[in-house]
């Protein structure tokens, strides 16, 4: 009888495979959970913070490149000017052309068609035509004898200060014309250019006015009646840029603007930038450009003198 086999044994090994993958909603998540936390940060911060910060963050979410200067600083790192000196100046502005107005007898009964709000660009002034036309002739670019009256007084305030003017030419949606070569886009030009050249002719300087613009109906002032007459107007703005002048060039714009009758007259060489540095006492010695600095040994000069007659 033959011997029984023995039976093999057989060992069975179940591997158990891996959880399935989760999907990526915990980043969404994580995500929000951030970002929760950074606005409390942001939150607690603001409470924190000056009243003087609170107006300038406010600011900024309702006209970012407007705000600029709330806080002493602009996008060329400058710190020279903060936003109180300016906007007092602006309201100072305003008060002076207000009584201005009130003044002229003419232009009392225009109080409620001349607009002047201060801004953060500046100071705004609105000239708002009626059905009638008050500042300008009816469909035309020239000035009647209100408009070149109120643009005098203007001029006359504005040519002594260093701040830029930009002039701003408005219509509403009334198609001027059937004339596709002249429409309410070179009407409001032409209203703007009339202004300028107004307000030149009474002292404003050359280069104060920086820009002349024309709008058309492109931006109504009373929306919902885009056929409103006060949407047909002219806006002045004096812009904030010229507050950060220093002291010296305020002497120089006053100085051109008004020139005395002992000024010596200048070297046919001389320029213009040059005699300002010069004559005014307000640039002392120390402000003096230097002589440029001698330029610095390169590298192999360097190593030169370090291992003498080692390199060649």
């Amino acid at each position: 009888m033959s011997p029984v086999k023995a039976q093999p044994i057989i060992v069975i090994k179940k591997r158990s495979g891996h959880a399935s993958h989760h999907g990526g909603a915990w980043k969404v998540a994580y995500a929000d959970f951030v970002t929760a936390m950074m606005s409390l940060f942001i939150v607690l911060w603001l409470m924190n913070s000056s009243e003087k910060i609170k107006k300038a963050v406010a600011g900024y979410f309702n006209d970012p490149k407007g705000t600029a200067t709330l806080m002493g600083t602009t996008m060329s790192g400058t710190g020279e000017i903060t936003a109180a000196p300016a906007t007092e100046a602006m309201q100072q502005l305003k008060q002076r052309l207000e009584d201005g107005i009130k003044a002229k007898k003419d232009l009392q009964q225009l109080s409620k068609q001349i607009e002047l709000i201060v801004t953060p660009e500046g100071l705004r002034i609105e000239l708002l035509e009626d059905k009638n036309g008050t500042f300008y002739q009816s469909g035309s670019a020239r000035l009647s004898q209100s408009g070149q009256e109120l643009l005098a007084l203007l001029a006359g305030e504005l040519k002594t200060l260093p701040n830029p003017l930009l002039i701003e030419g408005h219509t509403d949606a009334a198609q001027y014309s059937n004339d596709a070569n002249y429409s309410n886009w070179e009407l409001s030009a032409d209203r703007a250019n009339a202004a300028r050249r107004l307000m030149q002719q009474d002292g404003v300087r050359t280069d104060q006015v920086t820009q002349v613009r024309g709008y058309a109906d492109q931006m109504l002032r009373v929306k919902n009646n885009p056929f409103d007459p006060s949407n047909r107007r002219i806006s002045i703005l004096v812009k904030n840029d010229g507050a950060s002048l220093s002291k010296v060039e305020h002497a120089n714009v006053a100085r051109r603007a008004a020139p005395s009758s002992d000024e010596q007259p200048k070297a046919s060489g001389a320029t213009t930038a040059d005699s300002d540095a010069g004559n005014d006492p307000a640039v002392s010695p120390a402000k003096q450009p230097a002589s440029a600095p001698a330029p610095k040994p390169g590298v192999m000069q360097r190593l030169k003198s370090v291992f003498p007659g080692k390199l060649t």
